[in-house]
């Protein structure tokens, strides 16, 4: 009886075609955005803040609804987030790093 009731809870969740168009949608408008904001050539302390946040809620679309992590266990959505926040500190420790770095010339 309750592997029924489980079944039946579980297929009320499914999100449906709908959904997923939806969710498509919003990434094509996430990424024009991101894309607008290089060509705007903001400074570099505004835009990679900018494109760090977009990239992170584009990274929350995709696992969550495409690879379904929004109906699993916590566990996961917890080990996926310190995934992503693990890449950003290990990001923003590079661009402070190699900051002032140039490359030398050639000739």
């Amino acid at each position: 009886m309750a592997m029924m009731e489980q079944q039946a809870h579980a297929a009320e969740e499914h999100p449906t075609p709908r959904t997923y168009i939806n969710v498509a949608i919003i990434l094509s408008v996430i990424t024009i955005i991101e894309v607008a904001v290089v060509i705007i050539d903001l400074a570099a302390i505004i835009l990679i803040p900018s494109l760090l946040i977009l990239s992170a809620i584009k990274f929350a679309f995709v696992v969550g609804w495409f690879m379904h992590l929004k109906f699993d266990a916590r566990l996961y959505q917890a080990l996926f987030l310190g995934g992503l926040f693990l890449a950003i500190a290990v990001l923003l420790a590079l661009v402070a790093l190699f900051e002032n770095f140039t490359l030398p010339s050639v000739g």
